[in-house]
């Protein structure tokens, strides 16, 4: 018999290693057991595996967001440039997801969409101008997801800022969201005002 560590039947498989163990542990795909506890599978498990569940279908995936509507306009550049990158690397077929919202926004819903898909395998690549496109923080855990998951991930612009310029940049995207959530604040409570005000009269 045939048998397969779990790295070989990832790839036999076309998934992720962390994929195949989270089917192990759904009961999705069952693994054996060594001596030691390792898991492996046979050869026979796998291909009845494929034949009980339809391939997907993976496709590449191009990501392009601005943070306001005032910025729509810049939209349109950055699907021109990721266009001339895909055709440049020899990615076809992009589809390309376009998005206005913000890069501490983690609700955004194309975004999760996204993300839902990648966790999915249905995505070979995720394409974007810049790493602050997909989000404004914690880029390298959402880079070790796309991994996880068998996600290329793309960035066109692989520039670094200095220390220094990447802090002032932080620091002027938190300051736009806390004067975003204040002003809300300030129109919620002169509209309850004036509630109040109508209600005693």
């Amino acid at each position: 018999m045939t048998a397969y560590s779990t790295g070989k039947a990832a790839e036999y498989l076309g998934v992720a290693v962390k994929t195949l163990q989270r089917w192990d542990r759904e009961g999705r795909l069952r693994a054996e057991r060594t001596d030691k506890g390792r898991r492996m599978y046979s050869r026979a498990s796998l291909d009845a595996f494929m034949r009980r569940t339809p391939k997907v279908e993976r496709s590449p995936v191009a990501y392009c967001r601005v943070s306001s509507a005032a910025q729509k306009p810049d939209l349109k550049n950055q699907r021109r440039v990721l266009e001339d990158f895909c055709v440049a690397r020899g990615v076809a077929n992009v589809e390309f997801v376009e998005e206005v919202g913000g890069g501490l926004n983690m609700q955004r819903k194309r975004f999760l969409s996204v993300m839902d898909r990648i966790e999915a395998g249905q995505v070979s690549h995720l394409i974007i101008a810049h790493k602050d496109r997909l989000v404004r923080f914690g880029f390298s855990w959402f880079e070790r997801f796309c991994v996880e998951h068998g996600t290329e991930l793309l960035v066109l612009n692989q520039e670094q800022l200095s220390p220094e310029q990447e802090m002032v940049q932080d620091l002027m995207t938190i300051v736009q969201l806390f004067s975003a959530r204040l002003y809300g604040l300030r129109n919620y409570r002169k509209k309850l005002d004036e509630a109040l005000k109508s209600d005693l009269r």
